[in-house]
């Protein structure tokens, strides 16, 4: 098999020849210490002669620190690939399969923000930096999560990628200034055109799929095999008919612009029940997937009933920036909404879980939904785990006018569970709720420690104006990162018009939004 085009291919931006002396070492040093990781800076320009071009101010300095990172992710990507045939196991080989991929949107996301022809505003590029950096994390995560890393990994992870990523991060997020707005509700980036698409009750469909052989497919997962044949890139609408639909589903990352529709909640329903208990990743147990930009989902049930005991099983993961979900519910216990990366907006939706059941590092808006925490095998619910990892990634959980209440099966028992808002899966967790019903399973603490002392002093966890038994906060955690917000203000630059820029994609899509607070 040859190795991916992709993998090969790098941006070309300078010219290599002798190491020249445009800049000296004190320099160089100079212009590094301005990023949180100086060192692999120093060492990868001052080593490389193609870095040795003149620096006249910080965007030269930027430009080249985007191509130093992407250089050194296509190398890892490159060395990834080789060390596949190492794989001793299926669980090594699963873990590995992960990782490439994920290297291969690595040096995606990193390309989009150096391409002269890709508009790349500030949003975008701490955004596609910010996964970027995260799709490292789920790669390393991969073989934790199986308990295989201690051969394969330490060789996939033993470059400086992470570190020239995150520099960029910092650097970037200095260099520019955007105004984010909203529209009619929505955030800006949803067209028009989407928007009708996801508030008509009949949506004209560019294929359907039926199991009783009424449409053009059977399966979804022929319709999106076929939907890769299309030509353009414009909105492609399936139509899912009612039905019970038993299949895993991903829409890969060159099939922009999906949009999935189904007959409503409990009525079409995909289903898988894939689960690190059963040998999979958390990032490929989810019963459906979504990595291309600009999916749409609307009225479709997307569940894992792979069950309580079985770990982590993903219903949805999306990883799909600029997505859409209205009027979908999601269905699972532990990591039920896999929130991977990117910019996305949930309205009128419901989520069901236990353990960290919405949980990742996009910067994503839930608004409008039902939450209900389920009955957990060990007596302890945290609906939020948010996985920022880096303080300049714009990513974080902003949950907006929702509910959060006990599914059926735990009210009998709530009194003998305790429910937490969330808990800090990496360093910089970031969490919000705004505005929102909070019922009386809802323990005093609000919030769980992850381990100890972990991230309890980095992390933000924010609570402003939420309402119902549940929400006082006169027993909350004293943790240094906690806080009430009091002044709307600070409130408003979780509301979707700041935080993810709703008023530049949303009115696109014809999903009801509010910008604001």
């Amino acid at each position: 098999m040859a190795v991916p085009f992709l993998a090969l291919v790098l941006l070309s931006f300078f010219v290599s020849s002798s190491i020249s002396s445009l800049h000296s070492p004190a320099e160089i040093k100079s212009w590094c210490a301005k990023t949180p990781h100086p060192k692999p800076c120093e060492y990868f320009l001052l080593h490389n002669p193609k870095y040795d071009l003149p620096i006249k101010g910080k965007p030269d300095f930027l430009k080249m620190s985007l191509h130093l990172a992407l250089d050194r992710a296509t190398h890892a990507h490159v060395n990834t690939y080789n060390i596949g045939s190492k794989c001793r196991n299926a669980r090594e080989k699963a873990a590995w399969t992960d990782c490439l991929e994920l290297y291969e949107n690595i040096i995606l996301k990193i390309n989009k923000t150096v391409d002269p022809y890709t508009k790349c505003t500030s949003v975008d590029a701490q955004t596609w930096l910010s996964t970027a950096l995260t799709n490292l994390e789920t790669c390393k995560q991969g073989f934790e999560e199986l308990g295989v890393s201690d051969y394969v990994m330490p060789a996939l992870m033993s470059n400086n990628v992470s570190y020239l990523i995150s520099n960029t991060l910092a650097l970037s997020k200095d260099s520019y200034v955007d105004r984010p707005m909203y529209k009619d509700g929505f955030p800006t980036w949803v067209s028009p055109g989407d928007r009708k698409l996801l508030q008509s009750s009949t949506p004209k469909p560019n294929l359907v799929v039926a199991q009783d052989g009424s449409g053009n497919f059977r399966t979804i997962n022929q319709a999106v095999a076929a939907t890769a044949k299309r030509k353009g890139s414009g909105r492609f609408v399936i139509y899912v008919k009612a039905g019970i639909y038993r299949e895993n589903v991903e829409i890969g990352s060159k099939l922009k612009n999906i949009m999935l529709v189904g007959d409503g909640i409990g009525r079409t329903i995909i289903t898988g029940s894939r689960s690190v208990g059963g040998g999979s990743t958390t990032f490929k147990s989810a019963t459906v997937a979504a990595v291309g930009d600009g999916f749409i989902a609307r009225g479709i049930t997307f569940r894992n009933t792979a069950g309580p005991t079985n770990h982590q099983a993903v219903a949805f993961r999306s990883s799909s920036d600029l997505s859409v979900f209205y009027r979908c519910s999601f269905e699972g216990y532990q990591d039920t909404l896999y929130v991977h990366s990117e910019r996305q907006f949930y309205r009128e939706c419901d989520i069901y879980g236990t353990v960290d059941f919405i949980f990742g590092n996009a910067a994503v808006v839930l608004q409008n939904c039902n939450i209900y925490a389920r009955n957990p095998p060990n007596k302890t619910n945290t609906i939020t785990a948010q996985g920022r990892t880096d303080p300049n990634q714009n990513t974080g959980i902003i949950i907006h006018n929702c509910r959060a209440t006990a599914a059926s099966d735990l009210k009998p028992v709530q009194s003998s569970v305790k429910t937490y808002l969330g808990r800090p899966w990496k360093q910089y967790s970031r969490t919000v709720f705004m505005k929102t019903f909070l019922d009386s399973l809802i323990n005093p603490d609000g919030w769980m420690p992850w381990n100890g002392n972990f991230a309890l002093n980095t992390l933000y966890y924010g609570e402003y104006m939420n309402t119902g038994p549940g929400s006082s906060t006169t027993r909350r955690v004293r943790w240094g990162g906690y806080r009430v917000i009091r002044t709307a203000a600070e409130a408003s630059k979780f509301a979707p018009g700041n935080f993810i820029a709703a008023n530049s994609w949303l009115p696109a899509t014809n999903v009801p939004f509010t910008p604001g607070l």
